[in-house]
C-alpha cells in the first residue's frame, strides 16, 4: 500500500501533529506529479525550439575531466539539475508535513554522491567492463550506511522509494510499443517464451527452497525480464522491502560481469550463428548497454540483434509491473497493528487501496510517447528525460544503500535467494539460447536480414 510523505518517511523517525496540507497525496501520487511535471517541461521546451542539455560524465583522460567534466558549462548543467530537483522535491516534502530545512541538507549531500557515482561510471575503462553508476551509487552507499553513523538531517532526505518511484514514471517514455513492430515477430515470441517461463520457473524454485513470495517476486522479475530496472518495478508495485530490492540489484550486478565475457566467448566457441548469439544476448543481458557491449565482442550483426531483442523484453516491464501490481492487491490482505485486518468493501475497490499509483503514471507515460506524440518529438526529447531518470535511480540507489545493514543482507534467509538467482539465471541462458536457435536460427522464420 503506498504511504503518504507525512505518514512514514523511509526512517519513521518524523511525524507533524498537525495534519499537512494536501496530507491525501500518497508518496505514489506526488511521484506521478513530479515525473509528469518534468515529462510536461521537457516536451514544452522542445516546442518553443529548446532541448534541454544535460551534464555531461563520460570521460577517457585526465584532460577529458577537466576540459569536459569539470568545465564551467558542465558544472552549471550539474548546478541546474540540482536546483530542478531540489525545488520539486521540497515542495512535495513540504506539503507532506516532512522537515524541510533537514530534507534540504540530506537531499544535497546524496545528490552530490550521487553525481560521484556518475563519474566513476562514466570513466572508459571502468564502463568497458559493464561497471555502470549503480554500482557506485549502491557501494557508497553501503559504505556510509554501514561505516558511519547517518546524522538525523541526512536521514530526512533518505527516501529510496520516492527517487526510484519517480524515475519510474519517467521511464515510461522509453517503453514504446513501437519497439515492439521493430522486434518482429522473433523477438515477440522471443519475449514472451522466456519471460513468462523464467519467471514462473523462478517462483516456483522460490517456494520450493522456501524464499517468501515478496522476494521470489523481485528475484523471478530481475532475471526473467531486464535486471535491475525490473527489478525496481516490482519492488514498487508490491511495495517491497528495500534490504530485498539491495540484496537482488547486487545479485544482478554481480552476475552481469562474468556473463558479459563469457556469452560471447561461447558464442565463438561453439560457432554459434551470430544472429542467434545476439538474440541471445539480448534476452539474458540486463540493459542495452550490455548488450551492445558484448554483442561488440562478437560483431555487428549480433549487436543489432541483441538491441532488438532487448526492447522487445524491455517492453514486459509495463505489463510485468501492472499484473504484480493487480495479483499483489488481491493475495495479501492489509495489516493493522500487525494483525491480519478483514478487507471490507469489494474486490475493484481493494485493488484500487492498494494499487501502486506511481504504475499509472508510468502507463501513462508509455502510451502518450508511443500514439500521442510524433515519432520526431519523441525522439527528440527522451534523451533528456532518460538523463533525468538516471539522476532519481542514482539518488535511489545511494539511499537503498545506507539503509541496507551487510549483516542482514549476509543472514537474510540463510542465502536462500542468491540460490535461487543463479539457479534461475542459469535456467534462463540455456532457456533463451534454445529459443534463440529457434526463432533466428531459420527452423520457424527466415533468418532476419541485420546487415
Amino acid at each position: 500500500m503506498s504511504i503518504s510523505l507525512d505518514e512514514q518517511p523511509i526512517q519513521d523517525n518524523y511525524h507533524t501533529e498537525k495534519k499537512p496540507f494536501l496530507s491525501y497525496l500518497t508518496e505514489d501520487w506526488w511521484a506521478v506529479i513530479l515525473g509528469g511535471f518534468l515529462i510536461s517541461l521537457v516536451i514544452y521546451f522542445y516546442g518553443l525550439g529548446y532541448t534541454i542539455d544535460l551534464p555531461v560524465y563520460k570521460w577517457a583522460t585526465l584532460d577529458d575531466l577537466s576540459a569536459k567534466i569539470f568545465s564551467a558549462d558542465n558544472i552549471l548543467k550539474i548546478f541546474g539539475v540540482w536546483v530542478v530537483f531540489l525545488s520539486l522535491t521540497t515542495i512535495a516534502i513540504a506539503l507532506s508535513g516532512g522537515k524541510v530545512k533537514r530534507f534540504i541538507l540530506g537531499f544535497t549531500f546524496i545528490y552530490v554522491v550521487s553525481i560521484f557515482a556518475f563519474l566513476i561510471g562514466g570513466n572508459k575503462n571502468v564502463s568497458y567492463y559493464g561497471l555502470e553508476y549503480v554500482v557506485f551509487a549502491l557501494l557508497i552507499g553501503i559504505l556510509l550506511g554501514n561505516l558511519v553513523q547517518l546524522p538525523q538531517w541526512l536521514k530526512e532526505a533518505v527516501r529510496s522509494e520516492f527517487y526510484i518511484k519517480t524515475g519510474l514514471v519517467i521511464l515510461g517514455t522509453t517503453i514504446l510499443s513501437a519497439d515492439l513492430v521493430k522486434a518482429g515477430l522473433p523477438g515477440i515470441l522471443q519475449a514472451v517464451v522466456v519471460v513468462s517461463a523464467v519467471w514462473f520457473f523462478s517462483m516456483w524454485l522460490s517456494r520450493k527452497l522456501k524464499v517468501d513470495d515478496e522476494f521470489g517476486v523481485i528475484l523471478a522479475s530481475a532475471v526473467s525480464i531486464c535486471g535491475v530496472s525490473a527489478a525496481i518495478v516490482a519492488a514498487g508495485a508490491i511495495n517491497g522491502d528495500k534490504r530485498k530490492l539491495s540484496y537482488v540489484t547486487t545479485l544482478v550486478l554481480i552476475m552481469a560481469i562474468p556473463m558479459m565475457v563469457l556469452q560471447p566467448w561461447a558464442v565463438k566457441f561453439f560457432n554459434i550463428p551470430e544472429v542467434v548469439g545476439g538474440a541471445w544476448l539480448g534476452g539474458t543481458l540486463d540493459t542495452t548497454a550490455t548488450v551492445t557491449a558484448a554483442g561488440d565482442l562478437i560483431g555487428p550483426i549480433a549487436v543489432k540483434a541483441g538491441v532488438i531483442a532487448k526492447f522487445s523484453q524491455n517492453v514486459f516491464i509495463g505489463v510485468a509491473a501492472f499484473l504484480i501490481a493487480i495479483w499483489w492487491a488481491y493475495k495479501k490482505p492489509k495489516k493493522s497493528n500487525g494483525e491480519i485486518a478483514i478487507q471490507k468493501g469489494n474486490g475493484i475497490g481493494i485493488v484500487w487501496e492498494r494499487f501502486p499509483k506511481f504504475v499509472i503514471g508510468f502507463i501513462a507515460a508509455s502510451l502518450i510517447f508511443s500514439f500521442l506524440l510524433s515519432a520526431e518529438t519523441s525522439k527528440a526529447v527522451v534523451p533528456s528525460l532518460s538523463g533525468l531518470r538516471t539522476v532519481w535511480f542514482a539518488m535511489a540507489f545511494v539511499s537503498i544503500g545506507m539503509e541496507a545493514k551487510l549483516s542482514s543482507l549476509i543472514k537474510l534467509q540463510e542465502g536462500k535467494p542468491a540460490v535461487v538467482f543463479g539457479v534461475a539465471q542459469l535456467f534462463n541462458i540455456f532457456w533463451t539460447l534454445l529459443w534463440a536457435y529457434i526463432l533466428f536460427g531459420g527452423y520457424i522464420f527466415e533468418v532476419p536480414d541485420f546487415k
